[in-house]
């Protein structure tokens, strides 16, 4: 379907899961020319009249002040840049390679100990690890990790309704907590940051400063644990990719995981923004007030851009893709997110060449957070 609204109409007009009216964008050039407009934004003029895409807790509907947005915008970036820079997340490489190490030890050791020789990578490795990390990043206490993952589970949940709206509530309680502790005894961690600059700041809004927490615990982790199983599933699936980054994982491994952004783009509903002025696309007047989605993963699939677009090809020429957005909304976290997925996949092409999955991809189970994903990875070596 999407192959064929990219020829036929790119941006074409559609009703969300929760029956709001919207505009899907799914070609290339347009997805990746409106994320970077300016005329559109996650804020909504009137809030209450606004289309939402999902009964999501998070990321369903409008956010932020509508007059304010720029101005809150760029100085979000500016305080978070530094924290999430290539920089930074060098710097990070040698504690995730030993993380990494420690988890694939555990695994080795539960593989040993199995009557079938199967271990879950997903429970052992794709969920914990960015958990772990984004926890040290932002200054979380680990001995909370499993509280907040489930809290960011059930708030993602597409299927539960009324219930992720409680988990979001009680994530952003748990937040304040975290936040108020943070005050009492600041660290050297990005939530401290944050409190340090609310507090002397008259115009960075306390609930604002919460949100913002929750959206990067929660954006810090779900998203990597997607790609690490969706990458997984890739390689494993495509046996002559897989033994060519066994190989040479460090001539390979960049190239491998450009693939993995380009084809993995979590979830399949696709980024809302609402139109802030009337915006004319592909020859459609978008009105103000309208609800836009941009689908990256549509974008990402556009023969007009990829050769053989739904092939995974790390070989391939063309490296752009829109995996981490574009333009100013850029993902803050991209450099964290290659980090890891780097030193996860070179350190499975090192330490376990004979990894194979022991499920068809087919029997796997999906799970039902925005994120997408699997909720399984079983495989043995």
């Amino acid at each position: 379907m999407y192959e064929v609204l990219r020829r036929a109409a790119p941006v074409a007009r559609v009703t969300t899961p929760t029956g709001d009216p919207a505009w899907l964008v799914t070609r290339y050039e347009e997805v990746r020319d409106l994320l970077g407009d300016k005329r559109l934004g996650r804020s909504h003029p009137e809030p209450d009249k606004a289309a939402r895409l999902s009964t999501a807790a998070i990321l369903d509907g409008p956010t932020g002040n509508h007059d304010t947005e720029a101005a809150d915008h760029a100085r979000m970036r500016r305080l978070l840049t530094p924290a999430f820079s290539a920089k930074r997340m060098n710097l990070l490489s040698g504690y995730l390679r030993d993380l990494v190490d420690g988890y694939l030890d555990r695994l080795v050791a539960e593989r040993a100990a199995s009557p079938d020789g199967v271990v879950d990578l997903h429970a052992g490795l794709a969920l914990p690890l960015p958990v772990a990390v984004i926890c040290r990043l932002l200054g979380a206490p680990e001995s909370d990790r499993e509280h907040f993952h489930s809290l960011s589970e059930r708030m993602s949940d597409l299927a539960i309704g009324e219930e992720a709206h409680r988990a979001f509530e009680e994530f952003s309680r748990y937040m304040v907590g975290l936040v108020e502790a943070k005050r009492a005894r600041p660290g050297e961690d990005v939530i401290s940051d944050l409190v340090r600059a609310q507090s002397t700041d008259p115009t960075f809004d306390y609930d604002e400063m919460v949100r913002l927490c929750v959206g990067l615990l929660f954006a810090g982790h779900e998203t990597t644990v997607n790609r690490i199983g969706l990458g997984t599933l890739f390689l494993l699936t495509h046996r002559d990719q897989w033994a060519a980054l066994t190989a040479d994982p460090d001539g390979r491994i960049n190239a491998t995981v450009e693939e993995i952004m380009r084809l993995g783009a979590p979830g399949d509903l696709g980024l809302l923004r609402y139109a802030h002025v009337d915006v004319e696309v592909a020859g459609v007047t978008i009105r103000r007030g309208d609800a836009v989605v941009l689908s990256i993963n549509a974008a990402n699939r556009d023969a007009s851009v990829y050769r053989d677009a739904e092939a995974f090809d790390p070989d391939r020429p063309e490296r752009a893709h829109l995996g981490f957005g574009h333009g100013g909304h850029f993902c803050i976290g991209a450099s964290l997110a290659r980090t890891e997925l780097r030193v996860v996949f070179a350190a499975l092409a090192r330490r376990l060449p004979g990894l194979r999955l022991v499920k068809r991809v087919e029997d796997l189970e999906v799970r039902t957070t925005i994120t997408g994903g699997v909720t399984e990875l079983p495989v043995t070596w």
